[in-house]
């Protein structure tokens, strides 16, 4: 059985809720998961998984959240060698160039992609947590 961890920022409650479904499309897959906040998540936390889901909205010119998910992203990523991961997160404005400058940071990286990232815009709808209840899976 994989053990998943699905960690996320959210300000308005939209990647929250885009958390929840992943981690409900895990434990439906069958992986064992748990679901963290980026201040409570520790690369030693990061150890204990074979798969990662990492959600985080853009924030002011299309960035990852600087005061609490940002510094939690830079002390694991050290720690993600050999995990699958998945990325996902709201936006509001813009294209979605914060997830494609992270998708590559990844990849520039060599991180092992469970799936696609996924970007829903504000709210998710129900195609939207569908869509987050897929990403789940893919790390069972």
């Amino acid at each position: 059985m994989s053990k998943a961890a699905v960690v996320y920022w959210s300000g308005t409650g939209n990647t929250e809720a885009m958390a929840h479904a992943v981690i409900e499309g895990a434990k439906g897959a069958g992986a064992e998961a748990e679901l963290f906040t980026a201040s409570e998540f520790t690369p030693d936390k990061a150890a204990g998984f074979d798969a990662i889901a990492f959600g985080c909205p853009s924030m002011g010119a299309e960035v990852l959240e600087e005061e609490e998910f940002q510094p939690m992203w830079d002390a694991c990523k050290g720690s993600l060698a050999g995990k699958k991961i998945a990325l996902f997160g709201s936006y509001g404005w813009g294209d979605g160039e914060w997830m494609r400058n992270w998708e590559a940071e990844c990849r520039d990286a060599g991180f092992n992609f469970a799936a696609e990232p996924l970007i829903v815009n504000e709210t998710p709808d129900d195609a939207g947590l569908e869509s987050c209840k897929e990403l789940g899976a893919s790390l069972a």
